[in-house]
Order: structure tokens, then C-alpha cells, then sequence
């Protein structure tokens, strides 16, 4: 067993750049797991500094959004460096956002126009991210493609 690392192998057409389409989807993904990873600190400051009518519930509530933001910015992390593995938690994070959109959506609330975004958000990525040109960067190669 050495003790140097296997290196990962090369993903077809890494010498390339990335297409834009990549980066888009990478840069959706990143925002994403930035608003969770704000959501749950301000509930988490909120749930130990403020008066909330169940202390440990908003705890809870802030930790959890926090650790739920890791899923996001992984799979960004991944998509940058080209890695194949990264697609599935995207597209896993878009497809988790699309209830929370509607439901959003469905407020009386100043939360309306944050299901927007939402939405628009998570269609936009899921769409960049089953594209063809992605797919083709990330080396996935459909069923039923011939190996080079």
C-alpha cells in the first residue's frame, strides 16, 4: 500500500474549459446552500439570543438548515472541479426546493416572492444540470452509450 494518494481520474474533455452551463448551475447550487447556511444561523442566533416560544426547537430548526446547506455547497464544489458524483446531490437540492417553493407560493406572506425565486432558481439549475453539454463535461454517459 503506497502512502501517496491515488490521483482521481480525468473526467473526457477536462483539458477543456468548462462550459458556462456547468459554472451556472455551480454558481445556483452555491447560492442556494449560502441562503440555507444564512437561514439556519439566523434562526440559530435568533433561537439562543431572542425570545422564541420553543428555545429548543429554533436551535434545532438553525442546525439543521446549517447541515442541509452542506448538501448544496458540496455538489457546487463538485461541479466546479468537474466531478460526476456532484450532479446527483444538485440535482437531489433542486428537486427538495421545488415543494418548499410551492408551498412558500401558497403563504399569505411576504414569502410569496421568496417562492419565486425559489422556483425560478430550482428550475433554472435542474435544467443547466440535465443538460447535455453538463452531462457531457462531467463524463456521465447515458444507458446504453458505448464506452471509448
Amino acid at each position: 500500500m503506497s502512502a501517496q494518494q491515488n490521483p482521481a481520474p480525468e473526467t473526457p474533455g477536462s483539458t477543456e474549459p468548462r462550459p458556462l452551463r456547468l459554472t451556472l448551475a455551480a454558481v445556483l447550487a452555491a447560492l442556494e446552500g449560502l441562503a440555507l447556511m444564512a437561514g439556519g444561523a439566523y434562526i440559530l442566533v435568533l433561537g439562543l439570543t431572542g425570545d422564541p416560544d420553543d428555545r429548543q426547537q429554533a436551535v434545532t430548526g438553525g442546525v439543521t438548515l446549517i447541515v442541509l446547506a452542506l448538501l448544496p455547497l458540496l455538489a457546487a464544489r463538485g461541479l466546479l472541479g468537474r466531478r460526476s458524483w456532484s450532479r446527483g446531490p444538485a440535482v437531489i437540492t433542486q428537486i427538495m426546493a421545488l415543494p418548499v417553493a410551492y408551498n412558500l407560493l401558497r403563504a399569505d406572506s411576504m414569502a410569496v416572492p421568496g417562492g419565486i425565486v425559489l422556483g425560478v432558481v430550482a428550475v433554472a439549475a435542474l435544467v443547466l444540470l440535465v443538460n447535455q453539454e453538463t452531462t457531457r463535461a462531467l463524463g456521465i454517459r447515458g444507458p446504453g452509450s458505448e464506452t471509448e
